[in-house]
């Protein structure tokens, strides 16, 4: 089974904007998922500067599916969504 991939963009924007708080993910996703996916903080995935007026930081990427003012409730969520398709 391929792995999920988490990525928490920890750019100045989005930190600010809470994904301080999605750091958590860190330590929630290998006790609930184990070797099923794969998380990791990534400096600035560039999404806040395409549109910043209308910035929905903080972001997060689950695989290639971004999903805006991420929470970990909405992370887990998409997590098991991908988990259930594959």
């Amino acid at each position: 089974m391929e792995k999920v991939s988490v990525k928490v963009c920890l750019g100045t924007t989005c930190f600010v904007m809470g994904s301080a708080n999605l750091q958590e993910l860190i330590e929630i996703v290998p006790q609930k998922y184990g070797e099923k996916v794969d998380v990791s903080g990534v400096p600035c995935l560039g999404l806040c500067s395409t549109d910043w007026e209308f910035s929905k930081a903080p972001y997060v990427k689950v695989d290639n599916d971004v999903i805006k003012e991420a929470t970990v409730e909405k992370v887990l969520h998409a997590i098991d969504e991908k988990l259930a398709k594959k």
